[in-house]
């Protein structure tokens, strides 16, 4: 064969069929193992001395290499008893899904070939479930980093005009505001787009870590009085601290009131939309110029799969779209089926994402991933009820959706922000289970996420049985 194709198509074949058994195996016997293990030295050292190859190896010794030096010493979040952080666990279907787009090898930039009508449907029926407009525009990125970025660049240019994508943003005044829950990554955005971080107005909260509206709107005229600029409020649907939501509706009908752009952030909380029980939190989400979501966390859907919507798709092609010779589109032939993707965002080069988001949403269904959702919740106020009732353990914060903040608590501690952290790490060294932290007024926390649809009330008895025995160690320790 020319090229870099195998000689012997039986030889790949054959370890291909085994790859694929094997990582069957470990998917399907996940639970049976640690949740995490720290990665040796030795293992480190391999990828971090090893020379730049000039000839080439084996694809079965590196496949051994993988299954010996990687495999095992993944982040964890595949595990039932991962709850550190906002990660998906993946499926077994979205994995081959992952296969056949990596066959393919398509550029989703655009261009005329059903790759591309495969996004289109898939952004369809995100509008469908959101609520939005069957014709909003949207694009599959990396996650809701990228998706909150090119909302907050689209934002930006549909207020301030389109002159700025040619004389920039330098003298626009432009400011936005979030609540002080809004996650990391809206700050960035204003950052990457040109405004800086100040430009982003970080607004107080009430007791249960919902935006102040009242807060918001002193704010705005106080900024407008300053002869500011404010084009956009950014709610949120599932802070990542507590997993709280914004009053989306009010904020709705703040934002048209004051002449805003009204953005979301639903990085993991915009599908609570998908369980009936849930979705009324939500109300107003569906009334939003943007959206930000992700696919690979409660839809579990294989890394990356992040999204973006916009109601009026002339806005997000205005505040992206370029006009380059080499690029110039056809009424036929290969270069046909305009509008194209790389219009829509930053990237030119974009993988086939699409094919593992409608193997995931035709293969189990709005209603069998709301279940997944509502399954979640119902883990999570479990773990919040033994908290409740265990005497040295303490809820931080009301448990709006999937995840559970609390704290040790035990008489005689000198410093129980110390305590918390140690145990944590206690906890995710022994692979029994991996919780993480944050702080809720000024206190660290352990935090919970229950995201994984392989998790059951019997994991997180286990995580919070095994936390109590390594409380109990320190204690006869001290």
């Amino acid at each position: 064969m020319a090229g870099l194709d195998p000689a012997q198509w039986d030889e790949i074949r054959a370890l291909g069929h085994r790859m694929l058994d094997e990582m069957f195996d470990n998917i399907s016997t996940v639970a049976q193992g640690p949740v995490w293990q720290p990665p040796p030295d030795a293992v480190r050292q391999q990828f971090a001395k090893a020379p730049l190859p000039k000839e080439g190896r084996p694809l079965e010794g590196l496949y051994a290499e993988f299954a010996e030096s990687v495999r095992p010493y993944a982040v964890g979040n595949r595990h039932p008893r991962f709850m550190g952080w906002v990660h998906g666990g993946g499926t077994a279907q979205g994995m081959l899904a992952d296969m056949l787009a990596a066959g393919l090898n398509a550029n989703l930039g655009g261009r005329n070939h059903v790759p591309v009508d495969v996004e289109r449907m898939v952004i369809r029926w995100a509008a469908e479930m959101f609520g939005f407009p069957v014709d909003a525009s949207g694009l599959l990125v990396t996650g809701s980093s990228m998706a909150n970025f090119i909302a907050i660049v689209t934002a930006s240019r549909a207020m301030a005009g389109r002159e700025i994508r040619q004389n920039g943003v330098a003298g626009q005044k432009l400011v936005g505001y979030a609540a002080e829950t809004a996650h990391g990554c809206v700050a960035r955005a204003f950052d990457m787009a040109g405004m800086g971080t100040q430009a982003l107005r970080r607004v107080p909260v009430d007791a249960d870590y919902r935006m102040d509206l009242s807060a918001l709107r002193a704010m705005l005229a106080a900024d407008r009085a300053q002869g500011l600029k404010p084009f956009v409020v950014v709610g949120t649907a599932g802070t990542v601290d507590t997993g709280s939501s914004d009053p989306l509706d009010q904020l709705a009908d703040l934002a048209q009131a004051e002449g805003l752009w009204f953005h979301v952030d639903g990085a993991f909380g915009a599908l609570a939309c998908l369980s009936p029980i849930h979705a009324p939190a939500l109300r107003g989400m569906e009334r939003a110029d943007s959206l930000a979501f992700d696919f690979h966390k409660w839809a579990q859907v294989p890394y990356d799969a992040g999204c973006v919507l916009v109601r009026d798709p002339a806005l997000q092609a205005a505040a992206f779209a370029q006009t380059l010779d080499y690029l110039s589109r056809e009424d036929r032939g290969l270069a046909a089926s305009a509008p194209w993707f790389c219009d829509l965002g930053p990237d030119l080069s974009r993988g086939f994402r699409a094919l593992k988001v409608w193997f995931a949403l035709e293969g189990f269904g709005t209603q069998g991933l709301g279940q997944v959702v509502a399954r979640c919740c119902e883990v999570a106020q479990h773990l919040a009820q033994r908290i409740e009732r265990t005497p040295s353990l303490r809820l931080m914060a009301p448990v709006a959706l999937n995840i559970v903040c609390f704290r040790v608590d035990v008489p005689g501690a000198d410093d129980l922000d110390t305590l918390n952290a140690e145990l944590v790490k206690d906890l995710q060294e022994s692979g029994i289970a991996a919780p993480s932290t944050t702080r809720l007024g000024g206190k660290l926390v352990i935090r919970a996420a229950i995201v994984n649809h392989r998790t059951t009330e019997q994991d997180v008895d286990i995580m919070l049985d095994a936390l109590l025995a390594l409380v109990e160690r320190r204690l006869v320790l001290s």
